[in-house]
């Protein structure tokens, strides 16, 4: 009797254990995918003053100002280096646009790495992790955020992803828009909070 108990016990360890393993698995998979992903991208994260209606109303015009500027600039660049150099040397006027939009609020404009949750734009989803972002904050920011990607200039366009697939190549592109993948994702940013390893 204690025999048999005993294999049941060997059996159940057996099954937790390759439980962990697949959980493993599938979070330094998600990881791997995440890193070659965001090493493509180019974020842009909009924070408003609060959330109040007025202050979450003109965080969107900054953010029109903001990507009414990008868009004729950012056409014809082919890769993430390119547009961060040239995101990095308009950022003054993209200060200017923003603060012009913003009506005499206080705007920072930076070009930053931040860490961002899982996110679905349209039929693809991005991973949680690090990116190089495009950051404006209105005063504080402590209210209610807007992003989406810069580069490839999907904020403009999210049902269009050729430039996408062009940019991070079909294998990634393929990965953002399968079925799963959000889950996949989501292991990893839970992964990244039970290891302290976010951003």
């Amino acid at each position: 009797m204690s025999e048999q108990h005993s294999n049941h016990f060997k059996a159940w360890e057996l099954a937790l254990l390759c439980a962990l393993c697949l959980t493993l698995c599938a979070a330094l998979w998600a990881q791997e995918q995440s890193e070659r992903i965001s090493a493509s991208l180019i974020r842009l994260h909009v924070l408003a003053v609060d959330d109040s209606a007025e202050e979450q109303a003109l965080k969107l015009r900054v953010r029109d100002a903001v990507l009414d500027f990008l868009s004729p600039r950012l056409e014809g660049i082919e890769s993430k280096a390119e547009a961060a150099e040239l995101l990095s040397r308009s950022l003054p006027e993209l200060q200017s646009a923003a603060a012009a939009a913003a009506g005499g609020r206080q705007v920072t404009v930076t070009l930053t790495r931040e860490y961002y949750p899982t996110r679905t734009y349209g039929r693809i989803s991005l991973p949680a992790g690090g990116y190089d972002s495009l950051r404006v904050v209105l005063g504080k920011g402590e209210g209610r955020n807007w992003w989406c990607v810069v580069f490839p200039p999907l904020c403009l366009s999210l049902e269009s992803t050729e430039e996408l697939e062009q940019d991070i190549g079909e294998e990634s592109f393929q990965i953002l828009s399968s079925d799963g993948t959000v889950l996949r994702f989501r292991l990893l940013e839970l992964w990244g909070e039970l290891t302290g390893k976010e951003g």
